[in-house]
C-alpha cells in the first residue's frame, strides 16, 4: 500500500514539475542559489523513492505470473524442508497432515504464500504434489483419496524402509518403489524425486555455490516430468532425468546413486555406466 502511495505522489509530482517548469524557472532566477538547491535536490530525492519503490512492485508481479500451487502430503522433515524452499521460490504451498493444526508454526513462520489444511485439500489445491510420507502410509492414502489422485502430477520423495514399512517395503524393494507407487496411486502421473538423502543434506545443498547439486528424477509422463524438473529447480537443485520408472532403482535406498552430493555433470557421467 506504502508503495502505491509513493507512486502515485510520484507521477503528481512529476506532471506538476513539467507544467510548471517555466513559472518555476523564474521564480527560482529571482531566488538565491541555496533555494534552487533544495528545490532541485528535493525533486531529485523524491525521484530515486519512486525508483527504489517501483521495484518491489515488479519483482512480486513477476513472481505471481509463474507461481504453481503446490499441496504437500507428509509435512515433517522433507515435506516440510522442501516446501519450504518452494514458498521462498514464490510458490503458494498447501502443508498438510491428519491434524493441521500443528503446522500452525511452520506456516506461520512462512507467510502467506503457505497454508496447512487435510490430505483432501492439498490434493484439491494443488497443481502438483510433493508426497513424503512413511512407505508403509501409501497403500492406505492410495484407498482413501482414489478419485482424487485421479491425473494429479505427484512428486513421490518416499523411500522403503524395510523394519519401518512392513511388506510393502519388500514389494517395493523388488520392483521399485515407483513402479510401486503407482500401484497404490492409481491415476497419479508419478515422478520419483527428492529422495535421495536426509532434509538435513537436502537444506544444506539447495542453492548452493558453484555448480547445483543434481537431482535425479524418473518417470513414464513427459509432461509430469517438465513440471518436476521446473520444482527440483526451483527448490535450488538441477535436475537429472533418469528415464522411466522402474530405472529410479537407480536412485532408491541402496542404488548406486543414492545420497551423491554431485553435480549435473557429473551425474550424467555416471548414468553412463548403467544399462
Amino acid at each position: 500500500m506504502f508503495n502505491l502511495i509513493i507512486m502515485e505522489l510520484c507521477h503528481f509530482v512529476v506532471e506538476e514539475h513539467f507544467e510548471k517548469e517555466s513559472g518555476m524557472a523564474k521564480h527560482a532566477r529571482s531566488g538565491t542559489r541555496w533555494q534552487r538547491l533544495l528545490i532541485n535536490g528535493g525533486l531529485a530525492a523524491l525521484m530515486f523513492a519512486c525508483a527504489l519503490s517501483s521495484q518491489p512492485l515488479l519483482a512480486q508481479s513477476t513472481a505471481s505470473a509463474s507461481a504453481m500451487k503446490i499441496g504437500i502430503i507428509g509435512s515433517g522433515n522433507i515435506g516440510g524442508t522442501v516446501g519450504e524452499l518452494w514458498v521462498k521460490a514464490g510458490h503458494q504451498v498447501l502443508f498438510s497432515s491428519r491434524n493441521p493444526e500443528q503446522l500452525k508454526p511452520l506456516v506461520d513462520k512462512l507467510g502467506p504464500l503457505a497454508r496447512a489444511g487435510t490430505v483432501k485439500e492439498a490434493l484439491t489445491f494443488g497443481d502438483a504434489m510433493l508426497i513424503a510420507v512413511p512407505y508403509g502410509a501409501i497403500p492406505q492414502i492410495g484407498r482413501d483419496y482414489a478419485a482424487d489422485f485421479a491425473g494429479k502430477i505427484v512428486l513421490d520423495a518416499t523411500n522403503a524402509v524395510l523394519n519401518r514399512d512392513g511388506e510393502v517395503a519388500k514389494e517395493a524393494r523388488e520392483v521399485g518403489v515407483g513402479i510401486t507407487s503407482a500401484k497404490y496411486l492409481r491415476g497419479a502421473r508419478i515422478v520419483r524425486a527428492l529422495n535421495l538423502m536426509s532434509f538435513r543434506r537436502l537444506a544444506s545443498n539447495a542453492n548452493r555455490a558453484g555448480e547445483r547439486m543434481a537431482i535425479p528424477i524418473g518417470g513414464d509422463d513427459p509432461e509430469a516430468l517438465k513440471v518436476a524438473s521446473r520444482l527440483v529447480r526451483d527448490a535450488g537443485f538441477e535436475p537429472v532425468i533418469v528415464g522411466s520408472l522402474e530405472r529410479t532403482k537407480l536412485f532408491a535406498q541402496g542404488g548406486p546413486l543414492y545420497g551423491q552430493e554431485i553435480s549435473a555433470r557429473e551425474m550424467q557421467e555416471r548414468l553412463k555406466g548403467f544399462k
